[in-house]
């Protein structure tokens, strides 16, 4: 055990589909301008094992450019999802993007998500893959 641990607060621990949903309920209940036509999840590595997640609004969409993303019109930024865990970026990329898709699948704002041009997920200094 590390230092780190003892600083975790309850609940921190790894990203599930029920943190996810509250998360993302709670976000979509805000307003989100007209000008959005996109969304795009950001995933951030922080240190220590800790990783951040976002979701952004964007006022472009380009399906061969993925700067679209940089058009911000609204963000969580503010009040990010994060949690600790123990792996590798491709794995909580590969674990997010699954919870995202269930989430599409059976989320209270599905429809919401769905319904703008676009909807991708990726880290800020990658690529992004479209859901």
């Amino acid at each position: 055990m590390n230092i780190f641990s003892f600083f975790k607060k309850k609940g921190e621990s790894g990203l599930t589909y029920n943190r996810l949903e509250t998360w993302l309920d709670d976000v979509m209940q805000m307003t989100i301008p007209n000008e959005v036509v996109a969304f795009c999840f950001n995933l951030y590595e922080d240190a220590n094992n800790s990783w951040t997640l976002e979701l952004i609004g964007a006022s472009s969409f380009d399906t061969t450019d993925n700067d679209w993303a940089c058009d911000e019109v609204f963000t969580t930024r503010d009040n990010p999802l994060t949690w600790y865990d123990d792996k590798e970026w491709q794995d909580v990329l590969t674990l997010t993007i699954k919870l995202l898709k269930d989430y599409l699948e059976k989320g209270k704002y599905a429809k919401e998500l769905k319904e703008r041009q676009g909807l991708a997920v990726g880290f800020v200094d990658g690529d992004l893959t479209l859901l």
